[in-house]
């Protein structure tokens, strides 16, 4: 079932089939930001974490008909074709389930919201962000987490004028095998 988003887009609820698809948006929200890294280990976090406990939503035009079938295609050259979908998305949501480290409650955590970059700036990533909130309310929880690269600039602008705060920051220290 599907609703309209924003005029000329619809918004519809994935499923486990969409497993292939959710990779190849994956690999494209990471490789916009990193184009020369090699993401094949994200096959291993799908597989760990989607399942129909972690909801997927698509964002597809509703005059999809002037692009033709298979049209994802163009936008992930670089991973094998999946079945060509008769209404091709153009952005989606995946959210998954986290524990509040300090209150203990569960809440939503937004694991990849990716809009394609001809679609973008359209209002398609903040109508999308008011959806999962409502969807989040409903279900009772309190707060919704997310985690955004620190260069991902057009994300932490989005964010913080929806009201996002840090709450922490993760930090990383690469090491080295020699000692």
């Amino acid at each position: 079932m599907s609703e309209q988003l924003l005029p000329g887009y619809i918004i519809r609820r994935g499923s486990t089939l969409d497993r292939a698809l959710l990779l190849k948006f994956m690999h494209q929200t990471y490789q916009d930001l990193f184009p020369n890294e090699d993401f094949s280990h994200l096959e291993q976090t799908v597989k760990q974490y989607f399942s129909s406990d972690t909801p997927l939503w698509w964002v597809e035009e509703e005059a999809w008909g002037q692009r033709g079938r298979g049209a994802e295609d163009q936008f992930f050259p670089f991973i094998p074709s999946v079945p060509p979908s008769p209404h091709p998305p153009i952005a989606c949501l995946w959210v998954g389930n986290a524990i509040d480290q300090v209150q203990g409650n569960r809440h939503a955590h937004i694991f990849i919201l990716y809009v394609v970059p001809e679609h973008r700036r359209r209002g398609i990533g903040r109508a999308l962000m008011r959806y999962v909130e409502n969807w989040a309310i409903q279900r009772g929880d309190r707060q919704i987490g997310l985690q955004v690269f620190q260069s991902n600039k057009p994300a932490l602008n989005l964010y913080n004028q929806l009201g996002y705060q840090t709450q922490s920051l993760w930090m990383v220290k690469f090491l080295s095998a020699e000692k």
